[in-house]
């Protein structure tokens, strides 16, 4: 997203792009670290408060105070002593930090704007929760992503995934800028009050290019009608960018509203930290309790256990083989979602079951072809099955749906780089990839020996090594979904390179 940028010294932090310079060379900065440098640098000599730089680091989350400590005592270290002695921030006791030096804005550092896709192109911005009770939030969170989910299966639309969209939450901006920064001429916008069994919504559907309102409308509904209400809503967009009046395609919807407000907020957990991600876990564990047939439920859960979090060194036999139970369920219990068919797909490709991995890529997105993840996830597995351009594609892709996606996609795009021979490209992107950094660190070491920065490499390896001791290069490359023996000695090739252990 556009912003200014902030000169400080011999850095330079571009908070839009992520990037933090000295002296015009990059500097290797956390995602977290970046936003929390950002927020002080914005307003030099100012004292922010723990909760003001607690919620600018991890917003809409519940974390405990020491991460911001660690975040804190990890920029002092990066950043190092000012010339004239002293500390870049200051720790005002008991109250919090404050940036201590001169920063200079240098103005807007404006994304190229993306280009119109060849059909209605719309993002759904987060509604805002108006009730008079914050713990609705969720709730106001869970209509926006099912609207999301809904239009996104509409071939003849152009839908912005989730997390670009929930970018703006919270955040008061012109249509038009945000129209150009996510590269669609539509948005849809809107408030939702839910309290004493009724919900009240109010939508709006801008046209960007000229600041019109194509339609706008308020539904007043029972809260037990919520799901008819959304389709109802989500009709009458497609009418009013498609020109015709269509109901959209079916799909499971959950008994309970305890358990799609528990799967909300364990989506929101699942891209950060191993603690929040078992947080996600106890979550998605009561909303099958709750709702046994809730396919959504049982697909994150599915890709919780699997993606090793519940375990503390990845996934185990045990953990693999329920997560694939719980996502064979998932499509069982609703064969027309596209999130359980890739998400049962790309488990099944890790078992080398490929025939039918790819079959249900295909499925989802013939279902969805809007399925950021689906794409970001199958560029993964086409990559390794030795279609690199391919995979390249799909993962430029996923990026186009999800301009500012979660942490998790530069790992595949580092991979597709890496595969291509692009190194330092699959540097850059791997380094973004602050909260898989324990997966991709493997892949920017080997990055970095191809480049012959033997030293960068075997540091960042050393670092891969502290998290994951027992890695062997022969278990890994027996372990990934390879088709291509070509293509994977280029990887044990850098990995040995790096110093990795055989």
């Amino acid at each position: 997203m556009q912003g200014s940028r902030f000169a400080f010294g011999p850095f330079v932090l571009d908070p839009g792009a992520g990037t933090l310079l000295e002296n015009d060379v990059p500097v290797t900065a956390s995602y977290r670290g970046l936003k929390l440098l950002a927020a002080l640098a914005a307003r030099p000599g100012e004292i922010l408060s723990k909760a003001e730089l607690l919620d600018a680091g991890w917003p809409g989350m519940a974390v405990e105070e020491g991460n911001l400590t660690v975040q804190i005592a990890q920029l002092r270290k990066l950043l190092g002593a000012p010339v004239d002695g002293g500390d870049w921030i200051a720790t005002i006791p008991r109250v919090g930090y404050r940036f201590t030096r001169t920063v200079e804005r240098l103005g807007d550092a404006r994304r190229k704007p993306l280009p119109l896709p060849g059909k209605p192109s719309i993002a759904v911005l987060p509604f805002v929760n108006v009730s008079n009770d914050p713990g609705q939030e969720s709730f106001a969170d869970g209509l926006t992503e099912d609207l999301i989910t809904d239009l996104s299966r509409i071939a003849e639309l152009f839908v912005i995934a989730r997390n670009s969209a929930f970018a703006y939450k919270g955040k008061a901006r012109d249509v038009r800028e945000i129209a150009e920064e996510l590269g669609v001429r539509y948005l849809l916008e809107g408030g939702v009050r839910h309290a004493a069994g009724r919900v009240r919504i109010n939508a709006q559907l801008v046209d960007a290019a000229s600041g019109d309102h194509l339609w706008a409308e308020r539904f007043d509904r029972r809260l037990d009608d919520i799901f008819a209400a959304q389709d109802e809503v989500t009709a009458r967009i497609i009418e009013a960018l498609l020109g015709r009046l269509r109901t959209p395609p079916p799909r499971q919807r959950p008994t309970s509203l305890e358990a799609h407000d528990l799967c909300v907020r364990a989506r929101r957990l699942m891209d950060d930290t191993p603690q929040a991600a078992q947080e996600a876990h106890l979550l998605l564990t009561r909303a099958v309790t709750l709702d046994p047939d809730y396919a959504e439920a049982h697909r994150w859960l599915a890709l919780n256990h699997w993606m090793g979090w519940v375990h503390s060194r990845g996934p185990s036999e045990a953990s693999r083989g329920t997560a694939l139970e719980l996502a064979h369920r998932a499509v069982a219990l609703d064969p027309n979602d596209a999130g359980c068919r890739w998400a049962l797909g790309y488990l099944l490709a890790y078992e080398r079951s490929f025939a039918e991995a790819d079959a249900e890529f295909a499925k989802a997105i013939e279902l969805d072809p809007n399925e950021a993840d689906a794409w970001a996830a199958l560029s993964d597995i086409t990559v390794l099955a030795g279609r690199v351009e391919e995979g390249l594609a799909q993962i430029h892709k996923a990026f186009r749906l999800n301009p500012f996606p979660a942490s998790w996609y530069y790992l595949p795009l580092g991979q597709a780089l890496y595969a291509v021979g692009e190194y330092q490209a699959a540097v850059e992107a791997l380094r973004r990839d602050e909260t898989h950094r324990t997966s991709s660190r493997r892949f920017l070491a080997a990055s970095l020996a191809q480049l012959g920065r033997l030293d960068e490499a075997r540091s960042e390896a050393e670092l891969f090594l502290v998290g994951n001791p027992d890695f062997s290069i022969g278990h890994w490359a027996a372990m990934e979904p390879f088709r291509d023996d070509a293509l994977r000695e280029r990887f044990v090739a850098g990995f040995r390179k790096a110093g990795l252990p055989e």
